[in-house]
This record gives structure tokens, C-alpha cells and sequence, in this order.
């Protein structure tokens, strides 16, 4: 395990002032944090994750310091961190606060990650939960919090602002309006007016234009999700819906596989791809975004011809598009750790709409919290009516059931596999 401290001195008052304009709607407007223990109080603080780095992290130790300066934060990488962080936290070094996600729980294997977890919604902690967007918060069985989202996640599409504006065409909100600006594009000298990675099952462009729509498809339907969650076969069934628009996306061109094909990987590959400046649309999640802001200055083209882009939903539906609202990480506080009256008093700090927004800035991913107008790169999902958001957390799939349909939507788009076929081979589909 290698430590890391926080050195960062990065935010300054002035960010930190411009930021309060940005924060949630009047309704959710933090309080704002005021010192609860003691100010001389000295200790010492570690947040365990997988992250080789995590500035935007350390950035917040710093800010905390201007209450608490004689508390140390540290941020300890974990290597192979999903298979280490239960043997971790049952060791003598284990941290005060650990990167935990929704999908351990409910598994043998990361029961540990969950037992050591403080319940986050103890209202004596006075963390002010609701600044968060409560359809990412996991809902376990005993009613318990034992996780915090600091970041959340989507699947989307980057799209090039300055092509849209030189031809005259607006982004597309509606199935039909994508298949029209495609064919528009082409019409245009455009060869490929939209891409995404499709080499592996993982993320592929597949996966990210479908999964929103699966989950239209199945959200409210309690005896679906228990089959699908359950590998039933029969409940191969409830995939023919995504299956059958998958196929007509390929069919109305949208993409050109073989021009996909030469995409190496959904990150780092897609984005200086997508800098070329030459491709309208790409297919990519959340993750992947958070990676553009420091690979500009690593393309030549986009250096030679920068333009304008941002994230938006793409549209697979006739009605409009679906946010698929996700947790990425998410923090959860050691119950036994040493000092848990300062872990606690941390995440009090953090888990406000000020903090986390900032940090998620300074990550490039989306924030948990109510508001996402204050970040142009994101701010066209929280224009999505409530109505077309959607979260794996609230409609009940487990991590089982969307590798099944991640695989039947990528063999099928792919034309390895028939929409029968692959209804049939539901719960056979491995990793």
C-alpha cells in the first residue's frame, strides 16, 4: 500500500467564493459548515481507494485544514483494490474512510466492505444527505446508509458543438432527430457522424445507447427485474425490447462498425479520436469525460483546432432521451476506526452542495447533487424531465442482470448473434 499526502494547494478563496452561486436549487441551499469539535483537535485521517491519484480529493484536505489544521488527510491507493479492500479493513491499518460501490453489496465476497461501514443516515451525524440526489443512495434491505455517492456517473454522448453550428443542425433529443442529423451529417462529406468503442463488450457503444432504454423498459415492473435478477431464462423475454433497437439502430446507420473497430479503448483511444475534430457525436460514459480536459493539450489536432463540446443523453427513444443516474464512488466511514468523530466530521464537510460540486469539477466527472446547471459539460441531463430518469439503485438490477443484457445488446449489434439467439442464452452470458 503506498501512502500519498495531500500537498495540493489548488483551490483558492476566490474559487471557493464562486463557487457558492453554484450550488442547488434555493431548496437544497447548504446551510454551511460550521466546526463542530474542537479546531486544535490533532489526528490522523486515511481515505483508502483505487485511484493512483486523486487531486481533486487532496484539494479538499486542503480546504479542510482552513478549519482543522492539524488534522492530516491522506489518500492510501489500495492496489487491486476490489479484491484487497476487505482484507484491508480487517487489518491493523485499516483506513478511517474507504471507496465503497453499490454493486459489493449483497455479495459474500465484499460483506466486509459493508460490516465496517457507519450507517450514513444516523440523523445524529447531521450530514446533510439531501443535497444529494436521492436516486443514487443505495437502498439496502435494513434501511441502513452504509455509502455515500461523491460522484456519479452516466452514459451519453460527446458531441462537437462547432460541427452542429457550422452545418446548421441542432443536437438531436429524439430517436428520430438523431437518424436525421446522421443522415444530414453524411449528406455534408461527414463519413462517420457518430462513433464509439465497440472492440470489447465492456462500455461499448452498444451498452451505452441501449442500457437507458432497457431500463425504460423494465422500471416499475417488479416480477421483470426479480427474473432478470434471478438468471431466470425466460426472462431473456423482457431483452427483445432493447434487442429489436439495437438492431434498428445499426440498421438506420447510425454508426459505422468498421470505422469503430479501429477505436482501441473506451478512454483514452475515444478521446483523442473524438479531437480529430471530424466526428459529430461519440458514444461514451461519464468515466470517459472526466479524462478530455487533460488530453487536450495531448492532441495535435484539437491544439491546431480547438472547439467547443459537451455531454449529452443520447436519444434512443421516439419520446425523448433517458438519464441513466448512476453512483460512481462512493465513500463509507470505518464504524471502529480510531478517530471516527473526525472521519465523521469530514464527511460532514464534504457531503454538501459546495464540496462536492467543486470536487467534481476538478475531477471532470458529474456531481451526486441536485444541481447540475453549474457545470456546462453536464448541465443538458439535468434538463431531463423526472419522469425519463432513471437509476439502476431505485429500479432494483443487480450487476447480474446488466452484464446479461450487456453481452445480448453487443453480440446482437455486432451481428454475431440473432435477437431470438440471444433472448434464448439469457443467463448464460458470463463476464
Amino acid at each position: 500500500m503506498n501512502m500519498k499526502k495531500a500537498i495540493s494547494l489548488l483551490l483558492t478563496a476566490t474559487m471557493g467564493l464562486g463557487m457558492v452561486a453554484c450550488t442547488a436549487p434555493k431548496a437544497d441551499v447548504d446551510k454551511g459548515f460550521s466546526p463542530a469539535l474542537d479546531k486544535s483537535t490533532s489526528c490522523h485521517i486515511t481515505i483508502a481507494g483505487g485511484y493512483d491519484n486523486f487531486e481533486a480529493l487532496e484539494t479538499e484536505f486542503d480546504r479542510f485544514n482552513e478549519y482543522y489544521p492539524n488534522v492530516e488527510l491522506v489518500f492510501t491507493k489500495v492496489d487491486d483494490y476490489n479484491n484487497m479492500i476487505g482484507t484491508v479493513l480487517n487489518g491493523n491499518d485499516a483506513p478511517d474512510i474507504y471507496v465503497n460501490y453499490s454493486w459489493m453489496y449483497g455479495r459474500e465476497q465484499y460483506s466486509s466492505c459493508i460490516e465496517h461501514a457507519e450507517n450514513l443516515a444516523d440523523p445524529a451525524l447531521n450530514l446533510n444527505l439531501d443535497c444529494i440526489r436521492g436516486n443514487i443512495m443505495l437502498n439496502t434491505d435494513d434501511g441502513t446508509l452504509p455509502m455515500v455517492p461523491v460522484f456519479a456517473n452516466t452514459y451519453g454522448m460527446l458531441v462537437n458543438k462547432k460541427l452542429f453550428e457550422k452545418e446548421g443542425l441542432n443536437v438531436p433529443t429524439t430517436y428520430k432527430e438523431l437518424v436525421d442529423v446522421c443522415n444530414a451529417f453524411r449528406e455534408k462529406g461527414y463519413a462517420n457522424p457518430m462513433m464509439g468503442f465497440s472492440q470489447k463488450e465492456t462500455t461499448s457503444l452498444f451498452s451505452l445507447t441501449i442500457y437507458p432504454y432497457f431500463c425504460g423498459t423494465v422500471a416499475g415492473d417488479a416480477e421483470a427485474v426479480k427474473k432478470l435478477n434471478s438468471l431466470d431464462p425466460s426472462a431473456g423475454e423482457y431483452l427483445r425490447p432493447s434487442l429489436e433497437k439495437v438492431t434498428q439502430f445499426m440498421n438506420d446507420g447510425c454508426v459505422d462498425l468498421d470505422s469503430c473497430e479501429q477505436i482501441e479503448n473506451n478512454y483514452d483511444a475515444v478521446i483523442l479520436r473524438f479531437f480529430e475534430g471530424d466526428i459529430p457525436m461519440m458514444t461514451c460514459s461519464g468515466d470517459t469525460v472526466s479524462g478530455t480536459k487533460k488530453r487536450e493539450s495531448r492532441s495535435e489536432a484539437f491544439i491546431a483546432n480547438p472547439f467547443d463540446y459537451a455531454f449529452v443523453p443520447i436519444p434512443v427513444s421516439d419520446d425523448g432521451a433517458y438519464f441513466l443516474d448512476m453512483p460512481n464512488l462512493q465513500f463509507s466511514v470505518n464504524k471502529d476506526s480510531a478517530n471516527l468523530d473526525m472521519a465523521n466530521e469530514f464527511m460532514r464537510f464534504l457531503i454538501t452542495s459546495r464540496e462536492l460540486n467543486q470536487m467534481a469539477m476538478n475531477k471532470g466527472l458529474m456531481s451526486p447533487t441536485k444541481d447540475l446547471s453549474f457545470n456546462n459539460m453536464y448541465a443538458a441531463f439535468g434538463k431531463i424531465p423526472e419522469s425519463r430518469i432513471l437509476s439502476p439503485e431505485v429500479i432494483g438490477l443487480t450487476d447480474d442482470a446488466v452484464i446479461q443484457m450487456r453481452q445480448a445488446v453487443y453480440l446482437v449489434g455486432k451481428g454475431e448473434m440473432t435477437i431470438d439467439e440471444a433472448v434464448a442464452a439469457y443467463g448464460t452470458f458470463t463476464q
